[in-house]
């Protein structure tokens, strides 16, 4: 595969930081330079054309592909579920209730392959129109659904993280597996698709009210056999929920001690919503450093409650913003950056732009483990990117042409954008998705 060069506007952020709002990298005039679906070169437009000869710039500019817009990282929507996106926006319950009367339902679905195939194509392709170019993503019970949406991800080459659903009770019987029939789907589908390509598993019991300790006690000798492999569920969402795990569970210390009782709490593991944390547990995710996921949407959607971000940040607990489609009500992780700064605000507190896009870009990836591939643009990294538009609509233009400062006009994109203002999305170099 050829060189690609890109020019244009660049923000990303080159490495963890506390402080995304003094550690960044912008470029007012960039050069981004591609082959082979990875990142060769980021630097200065002007420095790049100065160290070419005559001869060089004839052949050279003629190929640039500019770019009008920002360049940003590809986003990271680090807590999803696909099955759902088809009943997003259901109306007027909370959580339990809420799994009940639509969640299920609509999942049931998914034991056909057509059907499972026909939605994971829709569901990346509505990822990609939305700046998102990885994702840690639910399917449902069925491994047809993980197979379906795998398929679907290496026909892009996208870098995805996915899961079969696992639960043994509490749920209607057409979703129901075994303690063994999810240990054995699990193990087969992590051989067939850990690593193949840029596919990445996550074992994924739904939540421990839905698993049997012996199902439990099975993923997390899942979690031990496969230890590279993501982990991914919900904590501590909704306060009925939380004493529901009580009474299920009355031995554990509190809702985060059950996935720590059987293995289930390390590195890699990523726990949607901790909306309602003990002490405990936050000692418990910094000493494993496990990650904790935002979903600003659908906290507000459920009624769930407000994330204390900034208590999670004091403790040093990796942490990442979300969609969480269905319960979350956009797949624009710009929206749901938008939402997090009304939930802090809420709370007396103020989430800088520059923060809440390292949240779904860098800090995501770190979150992950992944910062090695994805959400930053350093040379060596994995050709993930998107450009935005300041000018996608005549009021953003109009609002961002009035900024004072770029994080000002990185602000204003914050709270007016959404998919309108993804101009293009790359996927291993490849554009995968241009605005009509």
């Amino acid at each position: 595969m050829k060189q690609t060069i890109h020019r244009g506007e660049i923000l990303h952020f080159p490495a963890a930081t506390s402080d995304p709002a003094q550690n960044h990298q912008y470029l007012k005039d960039g050069i981004l330079i591609t082959e082979n679906g990875m990142i060769t070169q980021l630097l200065d437009a002007q420095i790049f054309l100065n160290h070419l000869s005559e001869e060089e710039r004839s052949c050279v500019l003629p190929g640039i592909i500019r770019h009008e817009g920002l360049l940003i990282p590809g986003m990271i929507d680090s807590h999803v579920h696909y099955p759902q996106m088809e009943m997003i926006a259901s109306y007027g319950t909370q959580l339990l209730e809420w799994l009940n009367e639509y969640t299920f339902p609509t999942e049931a679905k998914f034991c056909r392959n057509d059907y499972a195939a026909a939605q994971s194509r829709q569901f990346l392709q509505q990822l990609f129109a939305h700046g998102t170019t990885t994702a840690s993503v639910f399917a449902t019970v069925h491994p047809e659904s993980v197979n379906a949406f795998f398929n679907a991800a290496e026909s892009y080459q996208a870098r995805m993280i996915c899961g079969k659903v696992m639960m043994d009770r509490n749920c209607p019987d057409n979703l129901k597996d075994t303690a063994e029939t999810g240990f054995t789907e699990t193990r087969q589908l992590i051989e067939q698709w850990h690593h193949q390509g840029r596919a990445l598993y996550a074992i994924t019991p739904r939540f421990a009210p839905t698993s049997t300790p012996e199902q439990l006690a099975k993923a997390g000798q899942l979690a031990e056999k496969y230890p590279d492999t993501f982990i991914q569920t919900h904590l501590s969402e909704n306060v009925n929920e939380i004493e529901w795990v009580k009474s299920l569970f009355p031995e554990c210390p509190d809702y985060l001690g059950v996935y720590e009782k059987y293995g289930l709490v390390r590195e890699r593991a990523l726990f949607g919503h901790g909306i309602h944390l003990e002490p405990r547990e936050y000692q418990v995710l910094q000493r494993e450093q496990a990650g904790v996921i935002f979903c600003p949407t659908s906290n507000l959607f459920i009624g769930s409650g407000l994330f204390p971000y900034f208590d999670v940040k004091a403790q040093n607990i990796p942490v990442a913003i979300a969609s969480d489609v269905g319960a979350g009500t956009s797949l624009s992780l710009l929206t749901n950056q938008a939402e997090a700064y009304k939930i802090l605000q809420l709370q007396q507190q103020n989430l800088n732009p520059l923060e809440a896009l390292y949240l779904c870009t860098q800090g995501a990836a770190v979150t992950m483990r992944l910062s090695d591939k994805i959400g930053n643009l350093n040379p060596g990294t994995e050709a993930d990117f998107v450009e935005l538009d300041f000018s996608a609509f005549p009021l953003l233009e109009q609002r961002t042409k009035q900024a004072r400062t770029f994080a000002e006009k990185l602000f204003a994109l914050m709270i007016l954008g959404d998919d309108r203002v993804i101009r293009r999305t790359y996927v291993h170099g490849q554009c995968v998705y241009t605005r009509g």
